[in-house]
């Protein structure tokens, strides 16, 4: 059986710009699996910072290149010309809208706006900025690799090291339905599907296993991670196996064709005037209360004059359960009646087609855990152990985690996928570095270098799960400029030098 040097477990994003990074560094025997059955047309749209697309640059600039051509595709797509959207535009045809996303009070006044477009992002920060939908990542990434190197339905179930003979291996089973995965997508997005769910973690015995085997693991898998929950399942970090509820969710509905022209003027008079996204949130109540834990509504049109909305509530996690539909917009709506949002706004929520409703609780995976979260553990280990800090290794022997799988968190930074690109150039920097001292074999190496991505990357995605959680940059203009200049201004030659 062939023995590879890297297989990456997760074929979204961040393991495949992993790979691709790993071949442009001349390791090329490398193998991504992933449990899809095949690539489908799934996920939201992404923003790629300043520093993610820095982090893609550096991993490969042809990487760069294309994914920058396909953002730009994006946003040029031709419009339908059927004669219900034509009807539809002309009826409600926004005026031609400006790059930039508004923030506003419930009175419609502006608090601050932000450019969508490339060139004024990298005029401030050294690079620019780009949208493109996840499933147009994964596909311009994938397209960059060999397609053998890329292999669907591979359900990864168990990671048994195998010290005697130098490797690790990762079985496998190849099935045809999907399991449940409560944490990385919106609630009700299997019903795109055409295979039921199957939410146990029984595995038929019909179904055909598979082992792989390799020198190292990368896990890109999600914050839903398999490979986290094995390396954790008997170790001192059991109780962080899986994702912890943030006490942020989002309700959502993405489309609203048919709005009554009253609602239609005020949203466009006073809200989007000319603006195709603008976050909405009362500053003037619950002053004692965080911004961040202030209701927000986020409101979005198309080219097709259809508005969407994403509102983002703290809430606790079992408010949520069994909710769907008609009981979806009556607790959106009464949450918005306790932030005192404006009556035009609440009727548009009551007006969303209940099959358009979403839930979308948000997870993560600390990457600093201090005394002020009580945990209650499983094992005699207990906030006594770590009165300061506590982080749960990203690593184990031949196994590393990166992305979502080490440091999932909430998308209100929008720092996600820039950040799991950030572990990928680092990551793909430690594993040149090993092959090029030919340290496969040495444990004690292996580790040093896993360390040192850790130390490496932990400081930094501990501000930015801060940042997220707590949206202390909102608090002052101060603030803000402070936090852009960190986030976005990265010296990556430096970064770089410190991984080797």
């Amino acid at each position: 059986m062939e023995i590879y040097d890297v297989v990456i477990v997760g074929a979204g994003p961040i393991g495949l710009a992993t790979a691709v990074g790993l071949r442009k560094r001349g390791i090329e025997n490398v193998q991504v699996i992933d449990q899809t059955r095949t690539f489908r047309q799934i996920g939201q749209r992404l923003d790629l910072l300043p520093n993610g697309l820095k982090a893609l640059k550096y991993l490969d600039s042809n990487a760069y290149g294309e994914v920058r051509k396909t953002s730009v595709r994006f946003f040029n797509r031709q419009q339908s010309n059927d004669d219900q959207t034509v009807k539809k535009i002309q009826q409600q045809k926004p005026p031609k809208t400006s790059t930039r996303w508004v923030y506003k009070n419930l009175q419609g006044q502006l608090i601050r706006s932000i450019p969508l477009g490339f060139d004024e992002w990298f005029k401030d920060y050294g690079e620019g900025r780009v949208s493109i939908p996840w499933y147009d990542l994964q596909t311009t990434l994938r397209h960059l690799l060999p397609q053998e190197q890329v292999q669907a339905n591979h359900r990864c179930i168990n990671v048994v090291d195998e010290p005697e003979n130098r490797y690790v291996r990762i079985d496998c089973v190849s099935d045809t339905s999907i399991e449940a995965n409560p944490y990385a997508h919106w609630a009700n997005e299997h019903k795109n599907y055409d295979t039921p769910f199957d939410s146990s973690n029984t595995i038929p015995q019909q179904l055909e296993t598979k082992s792989l085997r390799a020198k190292l693991i990368v896990a890109a898998d999600g914050i839903n991670s398999t490979i986290r929950r094995v390396i954790y399942k008997d170790s001192q970090y059991c109780d962080f196996a899986q994702p912890e509820y943030s006490g942020f969710t989002a309700i959502s509905c993405m489309e609203i064709a048919e709005i009554p022209s009253e609602i239609w003027a005020e949203l466009q008079d006073k809200f989007f005037q000319d603006s195709s996204i603008v976050t909405l949130s009362n500053d003037q109540i619950f002053t004692e209360q965080p911004w961040i834990e202030k209701p927000r509504l986020m409101l979005f049109r198309n080219r097709s004059a259809q508005v969407g909305y994403i509102i983002t509530l703290a809430l606790p996690l079992d408010l949520l359960q069994g909710q769907s539909g008609s009981s979806l917009i009556d607790l959106a709506v009464q949450e918005l009646e306790k932030a005192d949002f404006p009556h035009r706004l609440k009727q548009l929520v009551r007006i969303s087609p209940p099959a358009n409703m979403q839930q979308r609780p948000y997870y993560i995976h600390r990457a600093t855990i201090s005394d002020s979260i009580q945990i209650k553990s499983k094992t005699d280990i207990n906030t006594e152990d770590y009165p300061v800090k506590f982080q749960p290794s990203w690593s184990s022997g031949r196994v590393v985690l990166v992305g979502d799988a080490a440091h999932g968190m909430p998308p209100f930074t929008a720092q996600g996928a820039n950040q799991g690109l950030e572990d990928a150039l680092a990551i793909a920097t430690i594993i040149a570095n090993i092959a090029l001292e030919n340290n496969w074999d040495d444990l004690q190496a292996l580790a040093r270098a896993f360390e040192k991505y850790e130390r490496i990357r932990r400081p930094f995605v501990t501000y930015i799960q801060k940042a997220t959680l707590t949206g202390f940059p909102h608090s002052s203009n101060e603030n803000w400029q402070e936090y852009h200049q960190q986030v976005y201004c990265r010296n990556f030659d430096q970064i770089l030098e410190a991984l080797l």
